[in-house]
């Protein structure tokens, strides 16, 4: 189905959507806030978490409302809500995009995890999150949703000159330089934990890295720079990164390629150096090659289309612009974001999808990632 609808008109109906509940939602990861399952007390058990958990992720129906989990705000979610409104005030220029951002992240200043604890600003999720490699209960900050915070705040402070957001922006990069750990010289996804995860290793170094020029801490930017040559080092020769080092970790998907790329060039611009550019290239190089059908699909991993995802459609789009630039990536960003119109978007309810399989469609709206 061909939906004729430009970027602009995409960027009110969402903007208009996600103000009508406040920016609340739901999650693909909350199943855990489950007032249902805090009842039957699985809580004890580790493998019902993580089955509970999945179950939520992978259900087409929403069962969320049926066992007590209430839309909440994701923090994460607000910081990147935050970054596309700097993004439409430049288009807009009125004023009222500034505004909204502020408020959000007031917000975001009045939910940081408990500092006398971390030291630091420091943010996690709204849930209790239990994965194969680690659970990590509600309130445990962890390095991606820092990063992003820390960035959102940076652009929102550099933009209104409220230095109380810089500030907090600066702080997260001191936490974030406490995740580092000398027994591997890179910097871990959670405090305490030791998997070896790139996006999150990359982006906290990119975001040290900006702490650092703006603090003019030159030792500092080296542990930065220093973290990043230990993923830059993971890279395939046909410059692909695994997720991470541990054996389930063996996969290689789009969305966490584009975060490196991203967070490569950023850290690479906090430091004034082209030591990365070869990196940077390659890695383009092959998230180009087989991330994208010639239509404009995205694919999901590098040796499967599916699932069609939002979040990859969106990240794709951003590390074609912001990392790639030339010609022919605003081209083929022009294809994705038309392509995803016909594969993802529902224009009865003025919003993507989650995901689409091959046999079956997710329409459920998580907030954070569609």
């Amino acid at each position: 189905m061909t939906i004729h609808l430009n970027a602009s008109e995409l960027a009110d109906a969402l903007i208009t959507q996600c103000r009508a509940t406040d920016y609340a939602g739901y999650d693909p990861f909350d199943g855990l806030n489950s007032e249902l399952f805090k009842k039957l007390g699985l809580g004890s058990l580790p493998f019902a978490k993580i089955a509970w958990l999945q179950l939520h992720k992978r259900s087409l129906a929403n069962l969320r409302p049926l066992v007590g989990v209430a839309r909440r705000r994701n923090p994460k979610g607000i910081a990147l809500i935050i970054l596309g409104l700097l993004e439409y005030e430049k288009l807009v220029g009125n004023g009222s995009q500034i505004e909204e951002a502020i408020r959000l992240a007031e917000w975001l200043l009045e939910e940081r995890c408990d500092r006398s604890r971390w030291k630091h600003s420091a943010w996690g999720y709204h849930f209790d999150w239990a994965a194969r490699a680690f659970f990590v209960p509600k309130g445990t900050p962890n390095a991606i949703t820092t990063c992003y915070i820390a960035r959102a705040l940076a652009a929102l402070g550099d933009e209104t000159g409220n230095q109380r957001f810089v500030d907090a922006a600066t702080d997260a990069g001191l936490f974030l330089n406490s995740l580092h750990r000398n027994d591997g010289g890179y910097y871990a996804y959670i405090p305490g934990e030791s998997a070896f995860v790139h996006n999150a290793n990359l982006w906290a170094a990119a975001v040290v890295g900006e702490t650092a020029k703006r603090i003019g801490n030159s030792a500092l930017m080296q542990r930065a720079l220093s973290a990043t040559r230990s993923s830059v080092a993971a890279q395939r020769g046909d410059g692909a990164w695994r997720y991470g080092t541990r054996d389930h970790h063996s996969f290689v998907d789009g969305f966490h390629t584009g975060y490196n790329l991203e967070a490569l060039a950023a850290l690479q611009q906090a430091a004034d150096t082209s030591e990365f550019s070869d990196a940077i290239s390659r890695g383009m190089d092959y998230y180009r090659k087989n991330f994208f059908l010639p239509d404009g699909t995205v694919k999901y991993y590098d040796n499967s289309i599916w699932p069609l995802d939002t979040h990859s459609v969106a990240q794709a789009i951003l590390t074609l612009l912001k990392v790639g630039g030339a010609d022919e990536d605003h081209r083929l960003a022009t294809r994705v974001f038309e392509r995803a119109l016909e594969t993802l978007y529902m224009p009865d309810e003025r919003r993507f999808m989650y995901q689409k399989n091959r046999l079956t469609t997710n329409r459920i709206n998580y907030l954070r990632w569609t």
